[in-house]
């Protein structure tokens, strides 16, 4: 077997970026993706321009998808109450059908192996090599797996990974709109047991993504009756409803999103993106986080396969440097998660950070990174 080999089990960012890190240092990967590219995802996309050295290292030319440029923040509660402010960094708006079809060309472009509409239903380890079992009864094996599926998977029972078995209230809904928005600002607004978020992408196309509850969506029946009776109480939603030109037939829907802490390694699994740790769609740095965690799991697998350091100090590195990076972001945007969504703190922390603007830049510098 070629002890130079990594399989990776998902093709999103994380996925994508550590299979592309890794093949151009000759190393053999084979990417597991259940899907078939080009494929739209439940995403915010929008990506903080923290990501935009390490992208470029890797010879990624987002420019030539066409992004849109994010340079201001306006966040409103569920009345209407607004502040905005700059994005420090500035962002990126570019849709993952995109994106991640750029980046899997490109990886394939380098050698990397995809096996497309296939899942891997199981993995386990016997003697320094791992052997992860395909939907079609077809094994393959390799000295490191990364897991990058995403936030929920049926590995994740396989791995008796806790936060699985825990029922979560969350569920995402995603479209696609043509609209009558400023292209550089990204825009989150509140409602009751919810938010909203929508910046533009490319092609003249906005991402429209929000977060809400099981138990929104039983009082009022069907998401488009939740849509009408209880988002669009906020007038900017209600414009946006009104006044924008729906892409999708239907829209995109997640279930069980939880952001209950998880570990970024199960059972010597390497575990990155939002298979690690799901940051709150209201922080908007999912995406920046995804490609992040590639890095930082990628040059801790090279010094391993090189022989530079042993299985458990790659394993002990690793989980390091993703707590140091990652940690503090992801318990600040589950405490920021609980002042929205809720009618009245909602417009209680809109006032306030009106008030107190250098309190909206703290909480932007505490969920977001420096340029890598």
């Amino acid at each position: 077997m070629n002890t130079r080999k990594t399989i990776i089990i998902g093709g999103g960012l994380a996925g994508l970026v550590s299979a592309l890190q890794l093949s151009g240092q000759g190393v053999e990967v084979t990417v597991i993706e259940k899907k078939q590219y080009p494929f739209h995802k439940v995403c915010g996309e929008y990506i903080s321009n923290e990501v935009l050295p390490y992208l470029k290292s890797l010879q990624v030319k987002i420019e030539e998808l066409d992004p849109a440029r994010l340079t201001q923040f306006l966040l409103s509660s569920p009345k209407g109450r607004t502040l905005q402010t700059p994005l420090d960094l500035g962002g990126t708006g570019v849709s993952r059908y995109r994106l991640d079809h750029y980046l899997y060309e490109m990886a394939l472009r380098q050698g990397v192996t995809f096996r497309q509409q296939a899942s891997a239903t199981d993995v386990s380890f016997v003697e320094d090599t791992f052997t992860v079992t395909l939907s079609s009864g077809e094994q393959l094996q390799a000295p490191v797996v990364i897991g990058a599926y995403g936030k929920r998977s049926g590995l994740d029972r396989r791995l008796n990974r806790r936060f699985f078995e825990e029922r979560s209230p969350y569920m995402a809904v995603k479209y696609h709109v043509r609209t009558q928005l400023p292209k550089n600002l990204i825009a989150l607004h509140n409602f009751t047991n919810g938010y909203a978020g929508i910046s533009a992408i490319e092609e003249d196309r906005y991402c429209f993504c929000y977060l809400t509850t099981r138990q929104n969506l039983k009082k009022y029946g069907t998401i488009a009756e939740m849509e009408a009776r209880e988002l669009s109480k906020n007038p900017f939603l209600k414009d946006i409803f009104s006044n924008s030109d729906f892409l999708y037939p239907q829209p995109l829907v997640i279930n069980e999103i939880s952001f209950a802490p998880k570990t970024c390694l199960e059972e010597r699994v390497l575990m990155a993106g939002d298979a690690a740790g799901l940051i709150t769609p209201l922080c908007g740095n999912g995406m920046a986080m995804a490609i992040h965690s590639g890095k930082l799991l990628s040059e801790q697998v090279l010094g391993f396969l090189d022989g530079k350091q042993t299985r458990q100090q790659m394993e002990m590195a690793y989980a390091s440097y993703w707590k140091n990076q990652f940690g503090a972001r992801l318990q600040t945007g589950r405490l920021v998660q609980r002042l929205f969504g809720h009618p009245v703190l909602s417009e209680l922390a809109v006032a306030s950070l009106q008030r107190f603007p250098v309190a909206t830049q703290a909480i932007m510098r505490r969920t977001h990174g420096q340029p890598f």
